[in-house]
């Protein structure tokens, strides 16, 4: 077996449409893996579509034909060697062929194809062209066909295996990508070669680790085949007659994978090596890690749970819903990626949900998950849209299936595979149906097709039909059954709605707010810069999103007319509302069991439900999730119509102690203090009830509440900011140069609520340790920066627009 990579030499070139004059009949070098944007970029033939209101100038290019063609020096093939061309990934409907033969034809952007060119391949120059058709006007033939079916978006996404958002979302571009974005290959042999290695990995009863390597063999020759099997350090050989074979490979007193704050992650090699007359002749290697999940769905006095259980342990699943991470899939690379999911845990993380109007993620992806401990929950792509059941659409969809669950089955951080987003309350609860006129909308798909490809593929991990979905004849979005999405709060009520229900598991909930402020001024140069100047408003892609700002800010915080103090705001209004919800969510486990933030990353540079901007830079939401996301939390909420203290332990080991609780004035004068007993047993929550003289203040506007637990705090403040008589000026501050940039210690001399450095305003690369800090008067508070920059006035980092806090935003103090 030899494989090499046909990457070199490619050009491309524009066929028809509506080609501006300066591209017509013009080749343009090409990077394969690539795409047409990063290509026409490169050699400055269109702006950076992400920069100003580009994206609306290249609207172009969505009814363009595009041609890449590359020249390459090969072999013909010899007599009964088998040769082939591989494509990883084509994006997405094209024509591919080798000296003027076509090969074949592809319209799906979700699995890979091979072609034989044994007959046509030849010694010295092969002319290899694809031809990408504009995916636009085939998912507009396709749905003339197959019927128009609803959507939530204009563009006929749902008639296209295509990524969903590369046609437009609510928080992205709609930029319509083409081109070979994953690895094109020539493989040649002329034994044979592993078309299929499925490794199905468990765990014994007794704690054996067990590997079932489900392999498929294509054959050019006659000889004696054999398999070796390897585990770490074990072995196992079968003979192979057929075209398959399953090898069993068994790991005694295993190590179990756990997910991040359960345990550890080791993980295993495993190497299946395919040998003809006792030669090596192909080998797959992948990682896999040993342990069990399983969802609990047994319906209880609440109503129907949805649990995490892994190695036998229920696992509160915290963590954020995860979309492509540039809407240009190319430039994603492994290490940006293990920079993202670092951040996931960093914020105290512990599970991913790759949406389904995106892609299958990578393997890449995975294995930064895999060695992270964090858990995947992978749609499959449908979202907010009827889909056909009909050729070739279904066709389509079982082949990428196959072809993912196939891929993916080795990584130990998936834990679920889900039908699909939004689809099914579209059918039940938004309307949708009655324009279906009998037409076919996808629920083949959900609760039959998919489910037996996962059974027959991957009976090793859990599938749920969609999400949200509540089982039985109940809504798809009913809070006591199944999973949960809460968009509510964010389009029509305040965040303190987020405790009207409490839903078994909430994969979805989130609230808007601005990117950084380096990030939106690298981007967005409207001059002035307001929330409704052009550039700003096309990368506001929400439906009257800068009203569901204001409104979501007006209960809380004044809502300002100057832009950079609107900025803050509503960032800081995104962080409290999100951090609202979880803190509620996580107070109520056992019964709730999961909080899925929307979202954790952008695609590019947008006001969004991000808490990472596009520039990889965290913003104020971040921190909020850190700390709301937190092993140990203790949260003041509501029970019985009384607040209640919640203290919230999801370590192993429980929580034992003393909860010092006091109610102080601004000034930190101590108005009245209680030692409450804490005794939380591991993973669990517990309730302490206050005393009256703690719940009840003597004025209300000027007084907070502090309970303090082994260095876990929590503030509670019995009004809004708007009716609080913050001091304006609550804390002194000084900056010291360090090696690696810059501390500011700051002393507050009265209360001070949400103490942040926004520090990217100084210098674009600077990262800070923590935001939204909270202190009352005579305490202290360290933010180290990190930064390359040496700064000419490090005093800049203490300017009232970068060291702000939310004092001042109450009292409208800038």
């Amino acid at each position: 077996m030899t494989r090499s990579n046909l990457h070199d030499g490619w050009h491309l070139r524009a066929l028809g449409g509506l080609v501006p004059e300066h591209l017509a009949d013009r080749d343009v070098p090409a990077r394969i893996p690539g795409g047409t944007h990063l290509d026409l970029m490169a050699a400055d033939l269109i702006p950076d579509p992400y920069l100003d209101r580009n994206e609306a100038e290249l609207t172009w290019m969505h009814r363009v034909d595009w041609r890449y063609s590359t020249t390459f020096r090969a072999e013909a093939a010899r007599a009964g060697e088998r040769v082939e061309l591989v494509f990883d990934g084509i994006d997405t409907v094209a024509t591919v062929e080798l000296n003027g033969e076509v090969l074949g034809r592809t319209a799906n952007m979700h699995r890979g194809y091979r072609f034989d060119v044994a007959g046509s391949l030849r010694d010295g120059d092969n002319d290899l062209t694809v031809t990408l058709w504009s995916a636009l006007a085939h998912a507009e033939e396709a749905e003339a066909e197959l019927g128009w079916r609803q959507r939530a978006y204009p563009h006929p996404y749902n008639a296209i295996r295509k990524m969903a958002c590369s046609f437009g979302w609510d928080w992205g571009p709609d930029l319509q990508t083409a081109g070979l974005w994953k690895p094109v290959w020539l493989e040649r042999w002329d034994t044979a070669r592993l078309t299929r290695v499925r490794p199905l990995v468990t765990v014994d009863a007794d704690g054996t680790g067990r590997v079932d390597v489900h392999l498929a063999l294509d054959r050019a020759a006659d000889r004696n085949y054999t398999v070796l099997v390897t585990v770490g350090d074990r072995t196992e050989a079968m003979a192979v007659t057929d075209d398959a074979a399953t090898v069993t490979a068994l790991v005694p007193d295993v190590r179990l994978w756990w997910p991040v704050g359960y345990g550890d992650q080791p993980l295993y090699d495993l190497t299946v090596a395919l040998l003809a007359d006792g030669r090596e002749i192909d080998s797959v290697r992948r990682r896999v890690g040993f342990r069990t999940v399983t969802v609990d769905t047994e319906p209880d006095e609440v109503g129907t749970p949805f649990v995490f259980v892994v190695n036998g342990k229920r696992v509160f699943a915290k963590g954020a819903n995860w979309i492509p991470d540039d809407h240009f899939l190319t430039r994603v690379t492994r290490e940006r990626l293990a920079r993202r999911v670092d951040q996931a845990v960093g914020a105290n993380m512990n599970m991913l949900r790759v949406w389904g109007g995106g892609i299958y993620e990578t393997d890449d992806f995975y294995d930064v998950c895999d060695e992270r401990g964090v858990m995947v929950w992978q749609d499959f792509p449908f979202a907010c849209a009827f889909y056909a059941e009909e050729e070739p659409l279904r066709g389509e969809v079982e082949a990428e299936a196959r072809e993912n669950i196939t891929r993916l089955v080795s990584h130990p951080s998936l834990v679920l595979w889900n039908g699909n987003n939004e689809t099914l309350p579209a059918y039940t609860d938004w309307g949708w149906k009655d324009g279906l006129q009998g037409r076919s909308w996808g629920i083949g798909y959900y609760t039959d097709l998919l489910p037996k490809i996962v059974e027959e593929l991957d009976p090793t991990r859990p599938y749920a039909p969609g999400s949200p979905h509540s089982p039985g004849d109940v809504s798809h979005d009913d809070p006591d059954h199944g999973t949960r999405h809460v968009w509510g709060v964010w389009n029509s009520l305040d965040y303190t709605h987020y405790r009207d229900d409490i839903p078994r598991f909430c994969a979805e909930f989130g609230f808007q707010g601005p990117p950084t402020w380096a990030t939106l001024t690298r981007w967005i140069h409207d001059e002035p810069l307001t929330p409704t100047s052009p550039a700003f408003l096309l990368h506001q892609k929400a439906e009257d999103g800068n009203g569901k700002l204001d409104r979501g800010l007006a209960p809380h915080l004044p809502v300002p007319t100057d832009f950079e103090q609107w900025h803050w705001a509503t960032q800081l209004n995104q962080a409290r509302a999100v951090a609202f919800g979880i803190e509620h969510y996580r107070s109520w486990w056992p019964r709730t069991a999961g909080a899925l933030v929307w979202q954790l990353n952008d695609c590019w540079p947008a006001t969004s439900w991000a808490a990472i901007d596009s520039d990889e830079r965290p913003k104020p939401l971040y921190y909020a999730l850190k700390h709301a996301f937190a092993p140990r939390l203790l949260t003041v909420q509501p029970r019985d119509e009384r607040p209640t203290l919640v203290a919230i332990n999801d370590h192993d080991e429980p929580w034992t102690g003393a909860v010092h609780v006091a109610r102080q004035d601004f000034t930190g004068e101590v108005l009245a203090t209680a030692e409450l007993r804490l005794s939380v047993p591991s993973r669990s929550t517990a309730m302490l009830d206050l005393p009256d003289n703690l719940r009840e203040p003597a004025d209300p506007t000027s007084e907070v509440l502090v309970a303090t637990a082994g260095g876990v705090r929590t503030h509670h403040l019995f009004r809004e900011d708007l009716d609080l008589h913050y001091h304006p000026e609550p804390f002194t501050a000084a900056v010291t140069p360090t090696a690696d940039g810059y501390r500011v210690d700051v002393r507050a001399t009265s209360y001070v609520r949400d103490l942040s450095l926004l520090a990217d305003k100084v210098a674009a690369d600077a990262i800070v340790d923590d935001m939204l800090v909270s202190l009352t008067a005579g305490e202290a508070h360290q933010f180290v920066v990190r930064t390359s920059e040496k700064l000419h006035d490090p005093d800049a980092l203490l300017h009232p627009r970068v060291l702000r806090c939310a004092n001042t935003s109450a009292t409208g103090v800038s």
